[in-house]
């Protein structure tokens, strides 16, 4: 039988009972914030409508990397709809938001992949995928469950978790961490708006593998659109460590209620079985629990 920690079990569980949690003396009326648990069959996918694995960019001002247009990116969908070959994604290193380092560290990536290699992606690999590269997970939906002094976010397939304190300001110096220590506000009574420092190394800030330094520190807007059935997060990214200038982006997640969560587990059925040369899974030294 796999193993999952208890915190994950404790996570899926709430899923299934969990609403939000309305205290009349130290929650919001109602009408205060946006409801985006709505019921334990919603939930909200990153893909239509134009946005999906990728970041948006910004109406105008610097925004995140693309792909380079030399080398057009073909995902399986699109490849089997035309007949081509799907490919991985080539980062678009004429972007000014990158500085040399970070540059020069993704040119290896690139080059890696025009040889042929298997590009890194945090879900093709079982791991954490950081902020705010957390919003471009794929195919299966993220739930939220909403309470006074939280909100936690989590992505079905791996059981990927976000906490989101609302009660509490940042720590004065975070423990570095994979999805880093976030503090929330509801303001004018739509939008969550959610501060991100605390992240380790570790992680990518999109799937075009651009790097970061532990002095990443993003703002996020979550905000409902067209009647509900569409969350819009607005997304501001500062990192003197890794970029010439702040820079923003917009991602998009389309309303689904098909089931409540299903235990999905990715790093056990998760194998490379014709050889091919990809980034190791992640192994635990010690339980977290």
């Amino acid at each position: 039988m796999n193993k999952i920690s208890l915190r994950t079990v404790a996570a899926v569980v709430c899923i299934g009972v969990l609403v939000p949690i309305l205290s009349a003396q130290s929650a919001p009326s109602a009408s205060a914030f946006p409801d985006f648990a709505q019921n334990p069959n919603v939930g909200w996918v990153a893909s239509g409508m134009g946005f999906g694995t990728d970041f948006v960019q910004p109406a105008s001002g610097p925004g995140p990397v693309t792909n380079d247009p030399r080398y057009p990116y073909i995902t399986n969908a699109a490849a089997a709809a035309s007949g081509k070959q799907p490919t991985f994604r080539v980062a678009d290193l004429t972007n000014p938001i990158l500085q040399p380092w970070a540059k020069e560290q993704m040119k290896k990536a690139n080059d890696d992949v025009l040889a042929g290699k298997v590009a890194f992606t945090a879900d093709a690999r079982c791991y954490p995928a950081g902020v705010p590269s957390f919003l471009l997970f794929p195919a299966n939906p993220v739930r939220f469950i909403q309470s006074p002094k939280e909100v936690v976010m989590v992505w079905q397939q791996n059981q990927e978790i976000r906490r989101v304190y609302l009660n509490q300001n940042h720590s004065a110096n975070p423990k570095p961490s994979w999805y880093g220590e976030s503090v929330g506000h509801y303001e004018n009574g739509d939008t969550l708006v959610v501060d991100t420092i605390g992240m380790n190394e570790k992680t990518y800030v999109d799937n075009y593998r651009t790097p970061h330094t532990t002095r990443l520190h993003v703002i996020e807007r979550f905000k409902l659109i067209d009647g509900g059935k569409t969350i819009e997060i607005n997304v501001h990214v500062e990192d003197p460590g890794a970029f010439t200038t702040p820079w923003n982006a917009i991602q998009r997640y389309r309303r689904t209620e098909n089931e409540p969560m299903v235990e999905m587990i990715c790093a056990e059925n998760n194998e490379g079985y014709f050889g091919y040369e990809v980034v190791p899974l992640l192994q635990a030294r010690k339980a977290d629990f």
